[in-house]
């Protein structure tokens, strides 16, 4: 893991991997959401001066939910670490930055009169495209991480993903004192290496997935609003079974972490979405039926 590229010596400046990679995932994720939108005929400029804001919003949501689910363990008695240069290095929560990012292209799809269901088609692959490139840089931070393993595929983190996240490199790291002592007898020392699920790798992999089946299925939709409802259902999947995995501790919601709980919202949404949009597409195609 490489959480720092190279350092700018003269201005004393460091590259970190993740800020270039989350940089590159929205250039990226643009870019294909500017071509898809152009390939079913919407307006190539406001779906970029849309990105832009939706950019922005996501930012701002990813924060909010990222101070909500960690409002007890870090900051309900320091709320100066919500001003800190930490906190706008720390990386946000998936799910308060896509809230944020609907409710924005909600605000400026009426204000430009575009298209919501078409518009949001084309930017879901772009979503999880860019999503995927943004994991690579959690990876490459150490931040997300997941449950100590023995397992093949257990990756070991470095010290400064350690000082950078929190990521634990040995056993005594652990946060919680049960799980520390029982690796601790597995593993036979405290100052033991440490290896963890690279859950960051598990949902990179998932998104790059449903990015190939998002693309796939705007080529055959059926009906408008098909492939960001598909992207909510298929992520909301992902997202559930990825967090079995994870141990970076973000709050609890009726026994699940706070984005299994979520993800479980999203999934309901998107099937009753799905389903309805069907109904409706249905109907147009089928004017008798309605009678």
């Amino acid at each position: 893991m490489f959480p720092e590229l190279f350092k700018i010596p003269y201005f004393n400046f460091t590259i970190y991997t993740y800020g270039l990679l989350v940089a590159l995932s929205f250039i990226i994720g643009l870019w294909v959401m500017s071509r898809l939108a152009a390939s079913d005929g919407l307006d190539k400029q406001k779906v970029y001066d849309l990105g832009l804001w939706v950019l922005v919003a996501s930012l701002v949501g990813s924060k909010l939910l990222l101070i909500i689910t960690e409002w007890n363990e870090r900051y309900s008695g320091n709320i100066g670490a919500i001003f800190s240069l930490d906190f706008l290095r720390s990386n946000g929560v998936f799910y308060g930055g896509f809230i944020g990012a609907v409710l924005a292209s909600v605000i400026v799809m009426r204000k430009y009169k575009m298209p919501w269901w078409r518009t949001a088609d084309a930017f879901a692959p772009g979503i999880a495209i860019g999503h995927f490139i943004g994991r690579l840089g959690c990876f490459s931070a150490g931040c997300c991480w997941g449950k100590p393993t023995t397992a093949w595929c257990g990756v070991h983190f470095t010290e400064k993903g350690y000082e950078a996240t929190g990521v634990p490199t040995t056993v005594e790291q652990i946060g919680d004192p049960i799980q520390r002592s029982v690796w601790a007898e597995k593993l036979g020392s405290l100052t033991a290496p440490l290896k963890l699920h690279p859950t960051q790798l598990y949902e990179a992999g998932a998104l790059l997935l449903i990015f190939v089946l998002l693309l796939l299925m705007f080529r055959h939709r059926k009906f408008h609003g098909q492939i960001v409802l598909a992207y909510a259902a298929l992520y909301s999947i992902a997202r559930f079974t990825v967090e079995f995995w994870r141990d970076d501790p973000r709050g609890e919601v009726f026994g699940l972490s706070t984005s299994q709980f979520i993800a479980v919202v999203f999934f309901i949404g998107a099937i009753v979405g799905l389903f309805l949009r069907l109904r409706s597409q249905s109907k147009l195609a089928n004017p008798q039926s309605a009678i």
